[in-house]
């Protein structure tokens, strides 16, 4: 049995996960942190679990987690989470950082979109991206795994296997998503107020969203020729999924059929990746690890289509795929 332990664990994807743990055979839920100096029970924070698990939130140090703890899962917010994962991994844990800092490889690159310098530089080019579709033999050795970000994984998932067999072109790729209020986290803020974002569609980030710069690097990788994408994200109001819908240039003569056969053949044997000609929609996805994913032709462009819960494969769901594949567990267990 895995001990584990999840650090901020009053989210709305620490809640996820949390659900996800509690029906995974080989993992204990033995400790959860909050920032917050009184130790509530973790069923005050989230109803849902009364009755399901019997831990308190407590304000502990990463060295007290170490002692309670094999695992840990660090969903606190980007800054923070570098400074426990230094003091985690050489006490010999293993860790899934949630948050966004050490997605990208490079220090200034990071401090340049997120505006904080990093505490652990070194660490970040030898961190091991946490998409399992793409990296999967990396996480298996891995102690250290940055979970992708939600919009990230939607994107990725839908491009990566036509850059990958050069369908497309790696310049001049839009992708525009649109995503359910969940994705903006539990804490208050006043456009997420009910009557601010309710019957709304808002754009947001334009050209400065931090998840812009993921996708670039990791699509750099798949396609080992430089990518740029022009990303903008949408809030929608829905609890929660993300659909995005990518244009790109073709690299020749294509039909829908081809690339269809191209996204089918590089995710054959994956669990959670669906294609299939029907249109994705987020409420086919809702609460499951899937992300499902068509293509169409439209005027001489390429046109992806991605959906994927947020909370689900976008955060909680893929963090416990990277747990079981660093663990040896069967990579859907708990997840189907």
């Amino acid at each position: 049995m895995i001990r584990v332990a999840i650090l901020g664990a009053s989210g709305y994807s620490a809640l996820e996960l949390m659900k996800l743990l509690l029906r995974h055979p080989g993992a204990e839920i033995t400790a959860l942190t909050t920032r917050q100096t009184d130790a509530k029970p973790v069923s005050e924070v989230h109803p849902s679990l009364s009755g399901r698990l019997d831990l308190r939130l407590e304000n502990l140090s990463p060295g007290q987690v170490a002692e309670r703890a094999d695992c840990v899962f660090c969903c606190l917010p980007h800054g923070a989470s570098a400074a426990a994962v230094a003091e985690l991994l050489p006490r010999g844990k293993k860790v899934i950082d949630l948050s966004a800092d050490y997605r990208l490889n490079d220090a200034a690159e990071y401090e340049k979109w997120y505006g904080v310098k990093h505490s652990d530089p070194e660490r970040m080019p030898t961190t091991v991206y946490g998409l399992p579709e793409i990296y999967r033999e990396r996480i298996q050795s891995a102690s250290l795994v940055a979970n992708p970000g939600c919009y990230p994984t939607s994107a990725i998932l839908a491009l990566a296997p036509l850059l990958r067999a050069g369908a497309i072109l790696p310049s001049d790729i839009i992708i525009d998503s649109k995503s359910g209020v969940s994705g903006a986290g539990r804490e208050a803020k006043s456009h997420l107020h009910f009557p601010e974002c309710n019957e709304s569609v808002s754009a947001y980030g334009v050209g400065k969203h931090r998840h812009m710069p993921e996708i670039d690097q990791v699509l750099t990788d798949v396609a080992d020729a430089e990518v740029r994408v022009v990303f903008t994200p949408h809030l929608i109001p829905m609890d929660r999924g993300i659909l995005s819908t990518c244009y790109a240039a073709p690299t020749g003569e294509f039909n829908e059929g081809s690339l269809l056969g191209v996204l089918k053949e590089f995710y054959a044997n994956e669990p959670f990746v669906r294609v299939s000609s029907a249109l994705p929609a987020t409420k086919h996805v809702s609460g499951t690890n899937f992300c499902d994913i068509t293509v169409r032709s439209v005027r001489g462009r390429v046109v992806v289509i991605g959906a994927i819960d947020n909370l689900v494969k976008g955060a909680s769901g893929a963090a416990v795929q990277n747990f079981n594949l660093m663990h040896g567990f069967d990579e859907t267990t708990a997840l189907l």
